[in-house]
């Protein structure tokens, strides 16, 4: 008699290990065929949590819903967010390490698909979703102490934006100042994408991208444009105290009107193939050089 698989793995004779063998060669006979052209690859499958027919609700416009563990924390340390109401399933509010009773605010216990009916089957909300006002509106003046700020001329991906607020609060810029049009507005997608960092650094738009142009030069500030034809390294074009980052849009980077404005065109020399990079890559790059700057 033989003895038992103790460890729990299957045996030489068993059964299903020679079905699991042959599923494996059949998977490789498929893989091959696909490398070869001769059966098509499928498409991948998005992972649906609602209907095909689910609509955003019609939100006000001093109504913001934040959502994530990380975001939604932030959100609640920040003295300067008014809160309206929280919603988190069970599981999440143990995660989220906060005292709900303290709050000072309303919140319900709901279920993962009730948040889902609020932000739509896409949002990664882990569980918890904050309904808040949008923060306090900013003006330039109050940046004048600021060495360091970055100014965005219609980059319009929130995600984008959203991991440009991170790299700015990771090397102390003091806001992220960008236009009224054509910019994403305070949203969970910012949010989500700027991971706290919403809540952290200040968020001015502004109407016009050159007239605050020319109001920061009144406060002190270098202006630089960062352009793929700029006529020198952006290493070697900081000048003065103050300095301001200007970056264009994904698609057509700066505008000429802004172009015309900013004191200074720089480049980022990159030797390799690609010349260009991602937005929120080059604010990053360009954040780390002009700290080196203002630090010499």
């Amino acid at each position: 008699m033989s003895k038992d698989n103790k460890s729990g793995g299957k045996t030489a004779t068993d059964p299903s290990a020679k079905d699991t063998h042959y599923a494996t060669l059949r998977r490789a006979h498929r893989d091959a065929k696909r490398e070869r052209g001769e059966i098509p690859t499928p498409q991948p499958q998005k992972r649906k949590r609602g209907g095909d027919d689910w609509k955003p609700p019609a939100l006000a416009p001093d109504q913001v819903h934040l959502y994530g563990l990380h975001t939604v924390r932030a959100a609640l340390d920040n003295p300067e967010r008014k809160k309206i109401k929280l919603f988190v399933t069970q599981n999440a509010l143990a995660r989220l390490e906060v005292d709900v009773e303290t709050l000072g605010m309303p919140f319900e216990i709901v279920s993962p698909q009730e948040i889902d009916k609020v932000l739509g089957p896409e949002a990664i909300h882990q569980g918890v979703m904050l309904e808040t006002r949008p923060l306090p509106v900013r003006r330039l003046e109050a940046l004048k102490e600021s060495p360091l700020l970055l100014v965005l001329d219609q980059v319009t991906d929130p995600h984008n934006v959203g991991a440009i607020m991170r790299s700015a609060v990771a090397f102390n810029a003091g806001a992220v100042i960008t236009t009224q049009r054509h910019s994403p507005t305070e949203s969970g997608v910012l949010a989500k994408s700027a991971s706290g960092a919403l809540e952290l650094i200040p968020y001015i738009q502004v109407t016009n991208l050159a007239d605050a142009l020319g109001e920061l030069h009144k406060l002190g500030f270098s202006t630089i444009g960062l352009d793929s034809e700029g006529p020198a390294p952006l290493e070697g074009t900081f000048s003065g105290e103050k300095v301001a980052l200007v970056l264009g849009s994904e698609g057509k980077g700066l505008r000429q009107k802004t172009r015309e404005t900013v004191n200074a065109l720089a480049r980022l020399d990159m030797p390799g193939a690609i010349k260009s990079l991602n937005v929120s890559n080059a604010a990053a790059i360009a954040l780390y050089a002009a700290r080196l700057h203002l630090k010499a």
